[in-house]
């Protein structure tokens, strides 16, 4: 079969439509950590329940800061986690002169780390910042239905005026979650998007 044959072979398939969110850069943060910053026994508000997940948007933000470059006002994520992870996108990173690796969630191994700052209160990281790899999200319902095994690598397409297909996108199947694409905002706005959308999986 030639090339042309199988991109219109392609073009004729009807994809599965799943969303997207963009997820801006926010902090999971342990509850060591969590008390360091905002005293002893503090618990986290929840701003907005996060649709895809079982986690939540606090109301606490904290600022970034290495060396003399800041970032200010990043969302903390709730709950707390085992470890304290910062995720952020490239363009981030840049800005604030570090080499920051893409990993999956919790695999913190050789990450460089940064100062968070809460007024007065502040705690230096060894490590913990990330560039999340794009990834999707769903309950076993949902990746039975769309053929989906936890581990497992496919595209999605984004179609609009900036149509693209991100390529390299890993599953991952939970019983709390449901289903989603998740893409940082430098994906987001290569592909036209802002905040949600919707894209189109391809195996």
């Amino acid at each position: 079969m030639s090339l042309i044959q199988i991109k219109i072979q392609n073009m004729n398939k009807n994809y599965p439509k799943i969303p997207v969110e963009i997820s801006a850069r926010h902090i999971h943060l342990s509850q060591k950590d969590l008390e360091s910053l905002f005293g002893k026994g503090y618990q986290l508000k929840i701003l907005r329940k996060l649709q895809s997940t079982n986690q939540f948007a606090a109301e606490e933000t904290l600022d970034i800061q290495v060396g003399l470059k800041k970032i200010s006002g990043v969302r903390i994520v709730g709950p707390v986690r085992k470890q304290t992870q910062v995720e952020l996108s490239l363009t981030d990173a840049i800005y604030l002169g570090l080499a920051v690796p893409f990993k999956e969630s919790g695999d913190l191994k050789n990450t460089p780390g940064a100062t968070l700052i809460n007024a007065q209160r502040k705690i230096k990281l060894s490590k913990g910042i990330i560039i999340m790899l794009r990834h999707i999200h769903c309950n076993p319902e949902e990746a039975k239905r769309l053929n989906l095994k936890q581990g497992e690598i496919v595209s999605v397409e984004i179609k609009g005026k900036r149509s693209l297909v991100f390529n390299k996108v890993k599953v991952r199947v939970g019983d709390k979650w449901k289903l989603c694409l998740h893409l940082d905002t430098d994906e987001g706005n290569a592909a036209g998007m802002v905040k949600k959308g919707a894209g189109y999986l391809i195996k």
